[in-house]
This record gives C-alpha cells, structure tokens and sequence, in this order.
C-alpha cells in the first residue's frame, strides 16, 4: 500500500471520529402553499445517538428558516422564535404543527404537492461541534380540503 492510500484512510478514521453520533430523521415534510404566500413550515421528528442540538437550518427555497415553538401566554397561543432544539440522547423530537417546528420564510415559489424541499440542518455536539445534515422534505397537501376553501 502507497503512503497516498495510507493518508486516505487515516483521513477517513480521524473524520469518523471527530463525530460519533447519528441522527435518524423521520417523516420530514412540509405544507402545500398557495400562490403568493411566502411563508411555509417544515415538520420530522429527530432522533439523535447522543445529547445534541439542532441549532440553524436553511433551504434554497426560502430566504430564511427560523426554528419556532408554541406556547401558551396569558391563555394565547403564541409561535415564538427559539435559538436551538434539544435533542437528547434516544429521545425522539418531534417538530409539528403546533409545537416545535420550522418555518421558511421568503419562500421563492409556491411549494407543490409531491415535490421534495431540500433542508439543511445544522447540529452541535456536547463539545461545541457543528455538523451539516440534508434533508428532503415531501410536500403535502393541506388535510381537510383547506386549500380549496382559499381558490
């Protein structure tokens, strides 16, 4: 073996141990928007190997992504913008309509049924360490017929 093949490997080994953990992602999917509304949310459940964070995310559809949470405030629900997601160790972490979730603003077209969003998530280890994950995220419809009561 070359001294090139050996620097490959030893590359590899110390980039599989600088991040030891995994993240499952499930169910990612976003809402249908209608034509001219610039604002979307994005919604999965994350299941991390190891207490992590998700700390930023973005999409080439959107200008922005902000993470949200609603709460209650004074008998109101209330969507307020949080600076990371907590992601313990074996824990699945849902993001969904009404609680933890993504919103995208600026949307640059109108998301479409059976299209795929892509995201980027970022998250952060114990230790300070960032690491980038893609995802695709299908569009779906509105439940309910909703979407036709806006035509």
């Amino acid at each position: 073996m070359n001294m090139w093949n050996w620097l490959l490997i030893l590359g590899l080994s110390l980039s599989a141990n600088a991040w030891a953990a995994d993240i499952k992602i499930d169910e990612a999917w976003t809402r249908a928007t209608a034509p001219g509304q610039h604002i979307g949310g994005a919604f999965m459940t994350l299941t991390a190997d190891a207490d992590l964070s998700l700390v930023d995310a973005a999409s080439p559809v959107a200008s922005s992504v902000e993470m949200h949470n609603m709460v209650m405030d004074k008998d109101v629900m209330v969507m307020r913008r949080i600076d990371r997601i907590a992601l313990p160790k074996g824990k699945a972490v849902p993001l969904a309509p009404g609680g933890l979730h993504l919103m995208l603003f600026g949307l640059k077209a109108p998301l479409k049924t059976g299209e795929r969003v892509p995201l980027t998530l970022t998250v952060r280890d114990a230790k300070g360490k960032t690491r980038q994950i893609e995802v695709k995220a299908e569009v779906r419809e509105i439940a309910g017929g909703m979407m036709h009561r806006h035509h």
